[in-house]
């Protein structure tokens, strides 16, 4: 499995071009587009990284990646990151890494999205296979679940009696639907919520799918 990511990330590292600013996302599958993007600025390329976790941010320092923030940079050419489902339509699950706050705010400023993806992680309907991630304000969480659930899942509070913290100082509960028929609604329902930080529902963001397969490197459009 792990080939089959690195095959994903080498292709999607393809379409960097010296002198982009570069989205840098979070996850076991973007950590090799991390570790390839380290390599061109090694070649000599002029690349800025926008990390979307501290981990991430940690692995580009390491590799002598230049980093910068969304504040700082004129625009986001390219982000790569990858996904915990990716549906026929584009539409992604991700937050299993516990970033995903900070990985839709780069993604909605980027020109392009590249998700890197394993075969696994192709599926029909969302939410059949993986919870939706759902980034929550500590303050009140127990209600905030209660509201949550309400939309026809069960949530469960990441970490259990030691909770997870992601870098925003915030808990995240996996909501286990049975599948996900409209994810546009969903979201909106999600974001109505008081509480509520943001969902694992991405929409619309991604413009590239790259599929590491047994059969090879799959390059989906939308």
């Amino acid at each position: 499995m792990s080939e089959l990511k690195r095959m994903a990330a080498r292709r999607a590292v393809e379409y960097v071009e010296d002198g982009m600013v570069l989205g840098l996302g979070t996850g076991s599958t973007t950590r090799y587009a991390v570790d390839e993007i380290g390599r061109l600025v090694k070649e000599g390329y002029d690349l800025i990284g926008v990390p979307t976790s501290l981990e991430t941010e940690r692995q580009a320092r390491s590799l002598g990646i230049p980093i910068s923030t969304l504040e700082e940079v004129e625009q986001v050419d390219l982000t790569i990151d990858g996904a915990d489902e990716v549906d026929p339509r584009f539409q992604l699950i991700k937050g299993l890494g516990g970033a995903l706050l900070r990985e839709k705010i780069v993604a909605y400023h980027s020109k392009e999205e590249i998700i890197i993806v394993d075969g696994s992680k192709i599926v029909d309907r969302l939410g059949v296979k993986t919870p939706l991630p759902v980034e929550v304000a500590m303050f009140s969480h127990g209600k905030t679940k209660e509201a949550i659930e309400k939309l026809g899942c069960t949530a469960v509070l990441r970490g259990g009696t030691d909770p997870f913290v992601t870098d925003n100082g915030n808990y995240i509960y996996d909501c286990k639907f049975d599948g996900i028929d409209d994810a546009n609604r969903l979201e909106a329902e999600l974001d109505s919520i008081p509480g509520v930080v943001e969902s694992g529902l991405f929409i619309g963001l991604a413009t590239r799918v790259i599929v590491g397969t047994e059969r090879g490197v799959e390059v989906r459009e939308r």
